[in-house]
């Protein structure tokens, strides 16, 4: 198998050639470590040398075989080195897997590396002083998102099928809009996140994948769902695996529509109307829709983050080794120092912020079964436009920055509903955009149900970023901007 013909397959094809012995996992793994290592040459989305063999695995999982990589979140694979993209974590290994890591090894996931992150995975941009700049396969001089880029522009490049991803504020939608992928947040609690976290940010993160089609996604979560033993939060079981959603009709639903942030700032034209005829093409399947959005005050929505923000900084604290100042970038600086600081009733504050907002957003699901809004208020934006590395920069000087950039997605990590990007528009530029699509939390059937619908009637599977690994030109010339 040639790395061209590997990347036309998402997961569940590959899997697919393999059950029908039309290929060999070795085969399929020969190609993807070709296929990873041209892309990563155009791309710079690995954090480590590829691994030498593959990450245990079932070889009887409905994923057996299909290659796979980690993002350097922190410690998922026994034995596998972690840095949170941070110069000032070094030597550090994670010394069991994860609950989540369990369940990737039993739906039978080859896992042939790790992907870049952001410092502290506080950035929609992937550009650590660690790992420099991962770039976006659609646009070599623009961002792939953050903080999962190095993951979407490997994926979205056709170097692997999927790749785990998380989301504290948008960190799996984001970069999803950017790079043209499907990527959904999971409710609070539906993935497991122990046994070394209870509540990943105070209930306010969740890990799942990137892919590049529906079905990946809603059969990847059939084979990672449900709490872990003695998880905090869970989420109510669904009546019957996603994958049957995927050809259910979803009836006739309520449907919200808003291009505007909460925040005020300026929404792109284009981003704006891609999430307009998205909620025109529901009209047309027969939904109501109407205009409306939670009504979420935004300064407790930032208050909420900054929550968010204090348990990152715990987290770096509370290591073996406090982390060198020196050797972190200026706004991780800025967060481990406010986080020294922070007091019990400043913490209660934020987290009653956090309340505030989810009873908001629960109370607007009661009245719509959808909400549509844009992933991004922007086009994906060119390398060092968030200037994370800014020696003037303060925590609320970033947090504005940042969400300036992506307004939409942050909400719904402080409330708990599932959210999913798809990439329903295209720019004049020819940059993927991306649609937010969010339900009632637990309701990921729903999503399954309308985002496979979407698909079909918005296909997007043709569109081939300028970096795929399938192009008729070798990627490697991809390596120079306009070539």
């Amino acid at each position: 198998m040639q790395p061209y013909e590997y990347a036309r397959y998402d997961a569940l094809g590959l899997r697919g050639l393999m059950a029908a012995g039309e290929v060999t996992p070795a085969e399929v793994e020969d190609a993807a470590r070709r296929a990873l290592e041209t892309a990563n040459a155009a791309l710079n989305g690995l954090s480590l040398p590829l691994f030498a063999r593959p990450l245990a695995h079932a070889a009887d999982g409905p994923f057996a075989g299909v290659p796979f990589l980690l993002k350097d979140g922190g410690p998922m694979a026994a034995g596998v080195p972690f840095a949170l993209g941070s110069r000032a974590i070094r030597h550090a290994v994670a010394g069991h897997d994860s609950d989540l890591m369990c369940r990737f090894r039993a739906a039978g996931l080859a896992t042939l590396g790790q992907s870049t992150v952001p410092e502290m995975l506080l950035s929609f941009a992937t550009e650590s002083v660690r790992y420099g700049v991962t770039r976006n396969p659609w646009d070599l001089d623009r961002g792939a998102g953050g903080s999962s880029g190095g993951a979407a522009a490997l994926v979205a490049a056709g170097a692997v099928p999927v790749a785990h991803a998380s989301d504290g504020a948008g960190s799996i939608r984001v970069p999803a809009s950017c790079c043209g992928l499907v990527g959904l947040k999971p409710s609070r609690g539906r993935v497991p996140c122990g046994p070394d976290l209870g509540e990943p940010m105070f209930g306010m993160a969740a890990e799942f994948v990137l892919t590049r089609t529906v079905r990946d996604a809603a059969h990847l979560l059939d084979a990672v769902h449900g709490p872990g033993v003695g998880d905090k939060y869970t989420a109510a079981a669904p009546h019957r695996p996603y994958a049957d959603e995927l050809t259910a009709e979803p009836g006739r639903l309520r449907v919200a529509v808003t291009t505007r942030a909460w925040s005020g700032v300026p929404v792109d034209a284009q981003v704006a109307a891609a999430a307009e005829r998205t909620a025109q093409l529901l009209e047309r399947m027969g939904h109501d829709v109407s205009e409306a959005a939670p009504a979420v005050e935004w300064a407790d929505a930032v208050l909420a983050l900054r929550a968010e923000l204090s348990a990152i900084g715990a987290a770096f604290l509370s290591g073996p080794r406090p982390p060198d100042p020196h050797l972190l970038e200026a706004v991780s600086r800025q967060v481990i120092a406010e986080t020294r600081g922070l007091g019990a009733l400043e913490l209660i504050a934020r987290l009653d912020a956090q309340n505030r907002v989810s009873r908001a957003v629960g109370a607007f699901f009661t009245r719509f079964d959808l909400l549509v809004t844009p992933t991004l208020a922007q086009l994906p934006a060119p390398h060092g436009t968030l200037r994370y590395d800014d020696p003037l920069q303060s925590v609320a000087g970033w947090l504005e920055v940042m969400l300036g950039y992506g307004p939409f997605t942050s909400v719904f990590n402080v409330s708990g509903q599932p959210a999913v990007s798809l990439p329903l528009g295209h720019s004049a530029e020819g940059l993927p955009i991306g649609v937010q699509v969010v339900a009632g939390h637990g309701r990921e059937d729903l999503l399954f149900q309308v985002a496979a619908r979407l698909e079909e009637a918005a296909p997007w599977q043709e569109r081939m970023a300028y970096a795929f690994v399938a192009r008729p030109t070798p990627l490697a010339c991809a390596a120079e901007p306009g070539a």
